[in-house]
């Protein structure tokens, strides 16, 4: 994972707030936009609380890192994010 440490930590914290059992359960239901196109359900969830934290995070003074790949960013994410059916 090529994600900086300070970056890391800010992104678990936030996400770890919003990784909520009551919104597992509604991805479980399928309750959110266009659950009805979705292959990877770990991997929408995973995704959608990433875009869902940023604003915090660029509010806290973590600015994303430019280098970072999509492979670099979901590494991070599966460690963060457990699985929606554990």
């Amino acid at each position: 994972m090529r994600m900086p440490t300070e970056y890391f930590a800010a992104l678990k914290t936030a996400i770890e707030r919003c990784d909520t059992s009551e919104t597992r359960d509604q991805y479980r239901a399928g309750n959110f936009p266009r659950s009805d196109r979705v292959n990877d359900l770990d991997a929408r969830y995973r995704w959608d609380l990433f875009w869902h934290v940023q604003p915090q995070l660029r509010e806290a003074g973590h600015s994303f890192p430019d280098d970072l790949k999509d492979s670099h960013i979901d590494t991070a994410l599966r460690r963060i994010v457990a699985p929606l059916a554990a």
